[in-house]
């Protein structure tokens, strides 16, 4: 890795010597490196840049999508459209490295771009393409789109991350002594890993697992006869995966072999972590699981003059700062909306992945108790909504088009298009209420309120993923208390959450910030000050060192 070291690489702190890979199929760096989809690509953004913060010896290991995950844009009435444009990059190097793996059992060649340590502050990154004039067309489609639908083609992108990321390693003489995966997207390292030293306990001594998903049925499957012809396992017999990875059916579980294959694996937050071990604990020979908890980038997100003036003390400027940042944000509004919001107002902001259970319309689900809400004149507010579905989910796009529809009725709420890491500041700029409302437990973590309280927006939410961390209900947030949901109908649930969702709402949330906003500012505070450190990056990339690569 010589000629990288004199590129920008920086000096290794002793605390954090071990050399560790940490694989990522999207990594949110910055808005101009458009590589990521969502809360995975925001904490692997954040891990890195927290990884240069600390001086720790990663490295990451990613592919540079050609068309990026896609663009959000409209349709002539409004509504939503994807279009996938090729994404030009001037401030990545080509490394001129250039090498083939097999997949399908055809070599495909594969390029490797870097992106220094200098450019956005972050450890180095290693981006595989395989945009290559010497691949066929099939093969350079691999690189093309994020999450690609078609399941060949997404089977062959975790191949190229997992296979051709280890080689690469091997390639630059860096000699991990841990391959983090985030997620088992990458695990087709592991049966690299595995061909290269011809023994389990060589490669469960290096992985480690980062697992995201609270459910089982959301944990990627697929058929063990096609990922053998994908050359998923780099060389292995059916009967050799069958033995070494306990697979019995036709089904092959990505992160059950994930779990297996590791030394140890991590929920992504306290709850989380309790989950994946109820989940996965019927199944031999699984890793330990422990919780380490997701954060965000405080240094990267947090609104610095905000925190000046809260440390200040002086309360004229900080409420003058949150306003100018509501009014900044407001003209994105106006611009892509028509519609000219007040920084006076009460703003309410629900942005983040349009997924059926994090429910982004969950408020119009009484629709006398929503125009209510929003007719209020003597308590008015202001919703915006934004969040880019995955473009072949057609339900998700579905309830983004009808926000956009019924939006269209009101001066108070908007329909924001293109959520990425810019708009997605500027919106936790905007708002004094950070709207989260999965159904308990199907969120992991869910960082976005953990950013939105760095710039002084309050969180509201049901007690799912990291919120049960940090939530004092009326001292730094709200939260919904959590009812006896494993005895609930999904629609009792829902039932019970949109009524006190609506009573604190109407109750607590709207006459605090009305009548006794001293009391609200303190709130804001209170958030700003109890995120500060237990849910910055920085936290979490030591505990990374501290207690999964030991």
């Amino acid at each position: 890795m010589k000629e990288f070291e004199l590129e920008g690489m920086y000096p290794i702190s002793d605390k954090y010597s071990k050399k560790v890979a940490y694989f990522s199929m999207e990594f949110a760096i910055h808005q101009p490196l458009k590589i990521y989809s969502g809360g995975l690509g925001f904490l692997a953004g954040s891990h890195l840049r927290s990884a240069y913060e600390l001086s720790q010896n990663l490295v990451g290991i990613g592919i540079l999508w050609k068309y990026g995950y896609y663009d959000q844009i409209r349709n002539g009435d409004q509504t939503m459209q994807a279009l996938w444009a090729e994404k030009n990059y001037s401030f990545l190097k080509e490394t001129n490295i250039k090498f083939s793996i097999k997949i399908h059992d055809a070599d495909v060649w594969v390029k490797v771009l870097y992106l220094s340590p200098q450019v956005f502050k972050t450890a180095p990154l290693f981006l595989l393409s395989t945009d290559l004039p010497e691949n066929d067309y099939i093969s350079q489609t691999i690189s093309h789109k994020l999450y690609d639908a078609n399941e060949a083609t997404k089977l062959a992108q975790y191949i190229l991350l997992g296979i051709g990321g280890a080689k690469l390693l091997d390639i630059l003489n860096f000699n991990a002594e841990r391959y983090h995966l985030n997620e088992a997207h990458g695990l087709p390292a592991a049966f690299y890993l595995l061909n290269k030293f011809k023994n389990i306990n060589q490669v469960r001594e290096r992985l480690v697992f980062t697992t995201h998903t609270p459910e089982e049925a959301g944990n990627e499957k697929h058929n063990v006869y096609l990922c053998h012809k994908m050359s998923y396992f780099c060389g292995l017999s059916i009967d050799e995966v069958r033995r070494i990875s306990g697979v019995n059916g036709d089904e092959f579980n990505h992160s059950l072999t994930a779990l297996q294959f590791a030394s140890k694996a991590n929920g992504v937050s306290k709850l989380h972590g309790k989950v994946a071990k109820k989940m996965w604990q019927h199944y031999e020979n699984i890793c330990e699981i422990i919780s380490i908890t997701n954060a965000q980038n405080w240094s990267y997100w947090a609104d610095k003059q905000l925190y000046k003036a809260f440390n200040e003390g002086e309360d004229w400027k900080f409420d003058d700062r949150k306003k100018y940042l509501k009014k900044r944000a407001f003209e994105i509004v106006a611009d892509q909306t028509g519609k000219i919001f007040d920084p006076n107002i009460f703003t309410i902001v629900w942005a983040r992945r349009f997924a059926g259970y994090k429910r982004a319309d969950f408020l119009m689900q009484n629709e006398e108790r929503f125009l209510k809400l929003i007719q209020d004149t003597k308590r008015p507010i202001q919703i915006i909504f934004a969040g880019k579905p995955y473009p072949m989910d057609y339900s998700a796009i579905g309830t983004f088009d009808r926000l956009v529809n019924e939006s269209k009725k009101y001066k108070n709420v908007a329909v924001l298009v293109g959520y990425e890491l810019t708009l997605s500041k500027r919106l936790k700029q905007a708002a004094d209420l950070w709207l989260n409302n999965p159904r308990v437990p199907r969120e992991a973590s869910g960082t976005s309120g953990m950013s939105a309280a760095m710039n002084g927006a309050v969180n509201f939410s049901t007690e799912d993923g990291w919120i049960p961390e940090f939530v004092n209900h009326g001292h730094n947030g709200f939260v919904v208390p959590k009812a006896d949901y494993e005895n609930m109908q999904v629609h009792e649930q829902d039932e019970y959450d949109l009524k006190m969702l609506y009573h604190i709402l109407e109750n607590e949330i709207l006459p605090m910030y009305y009548n006794e906003f001293d009391t609200w500012r303190q709130i804001m505070k209170n958030g700003m000050r109890d995120v500060r450190f237990q849910f910055d990056s920085n936290r979490m990339a030591h505990e990374y060192y501290d207690l999964l690569y030991k």
